[in-house]
């Protein structure tokens, strides 16, 4: 097992680092966060010419062809730049629901799309409750002739304000669970931004009698789940990585606050309490991103990822909030104020927490991979 970065790799890092540092700095996150759209189309479309929407996807649906350590690498660095973007929602969750399920037809018309920008999707999953198992999706998609009538309320749905697409997973019948692709325009679709603590764009939106064609099915008819199972862990794994860039960037603003603010006579960084708070903090950073990329390789080589991925994501959930509320008591009260670039992050942990299943959830996964 060789989880050494490759020279392209590094220069990939290198690359996407000085990008956010130069077009997104975190004045701009903020203006960005306060925006209706939440997001830059500017920089969107040099993400683009970047090539980093179409890098996880196969060459002959006009990807790039990237390995999965790659796109965690992009993710890291948008973590470290808390930058708001629909990446994740887009490139992650909805642009491999089309590669693992997506008939040929749709692969080729959509993949090409987001690859250049032009296509922003959402994903709709959860409900009122809030809950992530297969069990909590109850929204209808009733047949009638060809085609299939969706009714019902989607929740915390990332980007669906921006979005011009929407997969929605739903019940098409008592037991079985679908994939369907919607127009995010649809006269029957209702969209509204929920104020959540990470200030981004999480939406409530409502289906009312929206007619979806049988051509509209991603996969077949009863294939929802195993569909979104079978990519649930490079979810879990990019999400945990942009959270390990926040981990990263989270230390490192306040190393350099504890060296510059001064308390009776010295630094902050002098007290041995304050030392020690960092040293916790960086070895919860460091144990993360090790065991990180050891399953982006686990994915990578075909195993199986799911205890691991469940593990990674769990960690993460727990060691972000850990290290930006370290990071923010280190702070003190100005912490958690829009003039401290520590806030951003410290309620981005928050909120992250629960995209592709809190940890409790995932804490059942690793139990169930143990054989309990």
């Amino acid at each position: 097992m060789n989880l050494d970065f490759t020279q392209e790799q590094n220069l990939l890092r290198e690359t996407a680092s000085k990008f956010f540092a130069n077009e997104c700095p975190f004045d701009m996150v903020r203006e960005l966060e306060e925006s209706e759209i939440g997001y830059s189309p500017e920089l969107w479309s040099k993400m683009a010419e970047m090539g980093w929407l179409g890098w996880l996807f196969p060459e002959n649906y006009g990807g790039y062809g990237g390995e999965f350590t790659d796109i965690a690498i992009i993710q890291e660095e948008i973590g470290k730049a808390a930058y708001p973007s629909p990446f994740y929602s887009t490139i992650i969750t909805c642009g491999l629901l089309i590669i693992e399920g997506g008939s040929e037809d749709i692969k080729k018309e959509l993949i090409p799309q987001i690859s250049d920008g032009s296509l922003i999707m959402a994903f709709a999953q959860e409900e009122k409750d809030g809950y992530y198992e297969e069990a909590g999706i109850n929204m209808q998609a009733k047949p009638s002739g060809n085609d299939y009538i969706l009714n019902g309320t989607k929740m915390f749905v990332m980007d669906a304000n921006i979005a011009n697409k929407i997969i929605v997973i739903a019940k098409s019948d008592d037991k079985n669970i679908t994939l369907f692709l919607a127009d995010a325009k649809d006269p029957g679709i209702t969209c509204t931004k929920i104020p959540t603590i990470g200030m981004d764009n999480t939406c409530e939106v409502i289906f009312k009698d929206v007619k979806l064609p049988k051509t509209s099915i991603i996969g077949k008819v009863g294939q929802g789940w195993n569909i979104l199972q079978k990519i649930s862990s490079k979810m879990a794994v990019a999400k945990s990585a942009e959270m390990l860039g926040g981990c990263k960037k989270s230390i490192d603003i306040t190393a350099e606050y504890s060296k510059e603010r001064e308390q009776y006579g010295k630094p902050l960084g002098g007290f041995q309490a304050i030392q020690h708070y960092m040293a916790n903090m960086l070895v919860a950073y460091d144990t993360s991103f090790n065991y990180l990329y050891k399953v982006c390789w686990m994915i990578e080589e075909g195993l199986d990822s799911t205890g691991p991925s469940s593990a990674i994501k769990a960690q993460l959930n727990e060691k972000y909030k850990f290290i930006t509320e370290r990071g923010v008591q280190i702070h003190g009260g100005v912490g958690t104020s829009r003039e401290f670039d520590i806030g951003l992050f410290y309620r981005r942990a928050k909120s992250m927490e629960y995209i592709t299943g809190d940890s409790d959830y995932h804490y059942e996964i690793i139990a169930k991979s143990l054989g309990l």
